[in-house]
């Protein structure tokens, strides 16, 4: 298994279908997991996807529209019931705390576990800071309020054997050298070159704005809705969403190595079209038309 991949656990928009569960995706980001949107049905998606309750330790939500977010409450209850050892914090839009709390306690059930609501407000922001990833969000453009969420792993530098070996530094010295950053007068920068850190992008119910091309620059993994084809467009503009070609022209600018299509709209029969059209608005990178229980790897380092 990946030690960071996508697990999508659902892909339709508004209105599930006989094969699209409602929305649901699990990054597995090495021993994190972080849960995105979890619509209706998500607790059983996780079942059939071999998704614990324990291996969520993030939950971010976009928005409060129900394919989004009305799985809250039975995942939650299952994090209590399966009693996770670790906390568990929940990024909202703070707009929508009211529907976080109803969803939070629509039910009862017993408390076991840490649950830290951590709402998002304004234009976002930096949310979390860890030693494996920088959380941070972006406002999107959706007639409820929106955001999506971007995940970077700090930059890191490249250990170049040869220069290592030119040096005679091997063994647990490389590992000193690298935490120390200088060893019998030879710097880190003499005997390695520039990693950068990979990134992840969430991007759910939006209009083309801003936030859209900040959180998908750059990206190795970009997970994005297409809820409609070019030719409705215009529908796609009245109700704050994209279209597959739109997404696509988005991923070609900024530079995407992996596209992530998904939030198809029930009134589509033919998935493939979706590809068609991110291809003809000239994106040539790695493109996944998402199916539930797919899983999508994190594109291997470049270089």
């Amino acid at each position: 298994m990946s030690a960071r991949e996508l697990v999508v656990l659902g892909t339709a928009s508004q209105v599930p279908t006989r094969h699209r569960n409602h929305n649901g995706y699990l990054l597995r980001w090495d021993g994190e997991g972080l849960l995105f949107d979890p619509g209706e049905g998500t607790q059983r998606q996780m079942l059939r996807a071999g998704v614990a309750a324990h291996d969520i330790n993030r939950i971010c939500v976009t928005h409060f529209h129900g394919d989004h977010s009305l799985g809250l409450a039975g995942v939650i209850q299952r994090i209590n019931l399966d009693r996770v050892p670790h906390p568990v914090t929940v990024h909202h839009p703070a707009s929508g705390r009211k529907y976080f709390e109803r969803l939070r306690y629509a039910t009862a059930y017993r408390e076991t576990v840490q649950l830290t609501p951590a709402p998002v407000s304004g234009l976002g922001g930096v949310l979390a800071v860890t030693p494996a990833y920088t959380l941070d969000a972006h406002l999107l453009s959706h007639p409820v309020e929106s955001y999506g969420y971007r995940l970077t792993e700090p930059d890191g530098r490249r250990m170049l054997p040869a220069l290592l070996a030119e040096r005679g530094i091997g063994g647990p010295d490389v590992g000193r050298l690298q935490r120390e950053g200088v060893l019998n007068g030879v710097a880190l920068e003499d005997v390695s070159e520039p990693r950068p850190g990979q990134r992840f992008a969430f991007v759910m119910d939006t209009r083309l704005c801003d936030g859209v091309y900040a959180l998908a620059e750059g990206c190795d993994l970009l997970v994005i809705e297409s809820t409609f084809l070019d030719e409705d467009q215009s529908l796609a503009t009245d109700h704050g969403h994209l279209t597959a070609g739109q997404a696509g022209r988005v991923a070609r600018d900024a530079r995407v190595r992996h596209l992530v299509l998904t939030h198809f709209s029930q009134r589509y029969s033919d998935p493939d079209e979706f590809e068609r059209q991110a291809r003809a608005a000239g994106y040539e990178g790695e493109l996944t038309v998402a199916a539930d229980l797919t899983r999508v790897p994190v594109p291997k380092r470049s270089g």
